[in-house]
């Protein structure tokens, strides 16, 4: 039986960097709507103008967050912190950047494949009270998303981009230090 269980171990140095990292950063949302694809703008700024510390991984999961943070849930070896960065209706201003705790997560947009799906949001939950990952939510507040293909972000949400990329570099280098 030794011998089956040594087949089946998994070497932590075959997992991927999401595992591995100490912190996650996770850009979500749908560029082919609208003020959707903040959380991907997001990433995408960052990796272009700011750059990540070593303990970081940041993926722009556009809207495959869901298969990723399962993936998590039962991996052997977690991030020790995951943070969100996502659009939302909260019905702020629009552009307004604010960060929200994972159980207030509205669950909205039941039609796609986004952050808001109650399922996604029971994930958080668990990575957070079973795993003993700590995670955080940043939020956009969108503007009216568009019922048919329209990639951009409107300039209310645009100009959110470079806010919440400080916010996000402030936390990062926040969890460096500590």
């Amino acid at each position: 039986m030794a011998e089956l269980n040594a087949e089946w171990e998994i070497d932590e140095r075959d997992l991927p960097d999401f595992c591995k990292k100490p912190i996650l950063v996770l850009g979500c949302g749908n560029t082919l709507f609208g003020d959707d694809g903040f959380g991907c703008a997001v990433i995408e700024y960052v990796e272009k103008h700011i750059g990540l510390p070593d303990n970081a991984c940041l993926l722009d999961v556009g809207t495959g967050v869901r298969k990723l943070l399962f993936t998590l849930c039962l991996s052997p070896v977690c991030p020790a912190k995951i943070i969100i960065i996502d659009a939302i209706d909260a019905g702020r201003t629009p552009g307004e950047v604010f960060e929200i705790n994972p159980a207030d997560i509205p669950a909205t947009k039941l039609d796609d494949f986004s952050l808001h799906q109650l399922p996604t949001s029971n994930l958080l939950r668990e990575l957070q009270e079973s795993c003993g990952v700590e995670v955080r939510v940043l939020a956009c507040q969108t503007g009216p998303l568009p019922e048919e293909v329209y990639e951009g972000l409107s300039p209310e949400i645009s100009r959110a981009v470079p806010v919440a990329a400080e916010w996000l570099w402030a936390a990062l280098s926040s969890a460096t230090h500590d």
